[in-house]
Order: C-alpha cells, then sequence, then structure tokens
C-alpha cells in the first residue's frame, strides 16, 4: 500500500523531469549557432575550418586572440556603422513608442464614431509586406521636402535620401505596435479614466499620469519589437543610403565578402551586431513575456 501511494505521488514528477530536459536541449539547439559564432571570431580562418569536424568548434581552444575585432575595425568604418544603427533604433523606438501609444490611447480609450473601422484598416496594414511598398516609397522620399539649416537661416531641399531622417519616420507608425497597446489598454479599468475626469484631468493628463504608468510591459514589448527590425534594417538603407558614413551595420556586412573574404572578422563583427540584441532581449524578457500573457486575456 505504501509502495503503491508512493509511486502515485511519484507521477507527477515525471513530465516535469521530461519538460525540463526538453527545455535543456532547445536551448542547446538554439544556443549553439551563436556559442559557435562567438568562439570562431576568436580563431584565425584557418583553424575554423580545421575544427568543423570536431567539438572543438564550439570550444574556445587552439589560437585564440582578438585579432579579427581589430581586423573589423581595419577594414570598415564598423565604429561609425554602430553608432548609426543605434542612434536610428533608439530614436525608431523612442518616437514609435509615443507615437503609437497615443494612437492605441485614442483607439481604445476615447469613445467616438468609426473608431473600429480605424481599426480594422491599421490591422487590415499588416498583411501587406513591405516589398510591395519599398519602390513607391523610395520615390516619395525622393520627392519630399525638408527645411535644413544653412548657417542662420532655413533653406528648402528636396528629398530625404542618404539621410538619417529617411531611415527613421517612414517606420515610426507601426500597426502591430498600436494593436499591442490597444489590447494593453483596454485591460486597463475605465473606471481609473473616470476617476481622473472628475479630478479635472485631460484626455492627455489620464494617458500621462494613468494609463502610460501601468503599461511598462506594453512599452517594453513594443520597445523590443521595434529595435529588432530597427537594427537589423537592410534593404530599406541599401536602397535610400549611399553614402558610407550613414549606412547601419547590416549593410556593412557585405563589406566582408568583397575581395578577400575573412571569416573569423565575419564571425568578429556578427557577434558584434547580435550581442546588443540578446542584451536587450534579456533585460526586457519579464515584461516581454507579462505583456504578451496580457494581451491575450481580452480582445
Amino acid at each position: 500500500m505504501a509502495v503503491d501511494v508512493a509511486v502515485r505521488a511519484g507521477r507527477p514528477g515525471v513530465p516535469r523531469v521530461l519538460l525540463q530536459l526538453g527545455r535543456i536541449v532547445l536551448m542547446l539547439v538554439f544556443s549553439l549557432p551563436i556559442l559557435f559564432m562567438i568562439v570562431s571570431s576568436l580563431k584565425p580562418d584557418t583553424q575554423i575550418f580545421s575544427d568543423l569536424t570536431s567539438l572543438r568548434a564550439f570550444l574556445p581552444v587552439g589560437h585564440i586572440s582578438l585579432d579579427n575585432y581589430r581586423g573589423v575595425f581595419e577594414r570598415v568604418p564598423a565604429a561609425q556603422f554602430l553608432l548609426n544603427s543605434v542612434m536610428v533604433s533608439v530614436v525608431t523606438v523612442a518616437v514609435g513608442i509615443v507615437v503609437n501609444s497615443l494612437a492605441a490611447f485614442a483607439l481604445s480609450r476615447m469613445r467616438w464614431r468609426g473608431r473600429r473601422i480605424v481599426l480594422a484598416a491599421i490591422i487590415a496594414t499588416l498583411i501587406v509586406p513591405f516589398e510591395t511598398l519599398a519602390l513607391p516609397l523610395v520615390w516619395w522620399v525622393n520627392k519630399l521636402p525638408w527645411l535644413e539649416l544653412n548657417g542662420f537661416s532655413l533653406v528648402l531641399s528636396d528629398g530625404w535620401l542618404d539621410t538619417y531622417r529617411v531611415q527613421i519616420l517612414p517606420f515610426i507608425a507601426n500597426a502591430f505596435s498600436i494593436y499591442l497597446f490597444y489590447q494593453f489598454f483596454s485591460s486597463i479599468p475605465t473606471e481609473l479614466d473616470e476617476a481622473a475626469r472628475v479630478d479635472g484631468a485631460s484626455w492627455f493628463g489620464i494617458y500621462r499620469r494613468v494609463v502610460m504608468p501601468l503599461s511598462g510591459p506594453a512599452v517594453a514589448t513594443v520597445a523590443i519589437l521595434t529595435f529588432l527590425p530597427a537594427w537589423n534594417s537592410y534593404l530599406w538603407p541599401l536602397m535610400v543610403v549611399q553614402s558610407e558614413a550613414k549606412r547601419p551595420v547590416m549593410v556593412g556586412i557585405q563589406y566582408f565578402f568583397q575581395l578577400n573574404v575573412a571569416w573569423g572578422q565575419i564571425m568578429a563583427y556578427s557577434a558584434m551586431i547580435t550581442v546588443p540584441v540578446l542584451v536587450l532581449f534579456v533585460a526586457f524578457q519579464r515584461a516581454f513575456v507579462n505583456s504578451i500573457a496580457s494581451s491575450g486575456v481580452k480582445g
């Protein structure tokens, strides 16, 4: 009788062990390419290829040095590329959070005729791939005017090509970010709005003092989902940016495939542009999961 009770008590633990083993296996599967990239960035090209047939490919053994990282900065203006991508990504994230959250606030908290139609139209844009809009968008940004400071006077210039703004402004408003904010804002009780209105708060005051302070998980999620495409942008900068001084990191990787291909330097450059994304995700992982869970409660 005691044995039977012990066996029954142990059964729930078996799936947990299998679940943990499955998680470990998945972690190894997804982390091995990153580990290979980081380890290979410390090895010369000859050793990279000689270690491919053994576990040494994933171990920092042999001739280990930072020569590939030094070679990256000697071969391409990597610091300038990194600075460009950081600036473009940070500005896109910061302005995008404000613009998309304001749009979602108007759609979720304010009552006005036609807001559901507007929301449906915004969500419908998600099915349109960017590749179909790229060429028309290039034509439009080439025709748009812009005020530039020339000395002490403002001068009207034509075209946005080969600028930072052409890499930022077209991607600030994002349908998926608006939808995420909309879902999260809808889960916040409207009684808070009514209480704030009684105290004399305006709609913007409710947005700034009531809704946004409670929306940390949504902000973190939108920050991650906005940062990733901005950081990984390749096709659009390749089409609209000609000068080397304004190119982002992803366009810079094509420099390593010209003339002599240096695989160690490619791995070093890839590690440099991958680590910031991993750090960002780890920093906001808990808020990201919380926002996805809460967004699925309603809607």
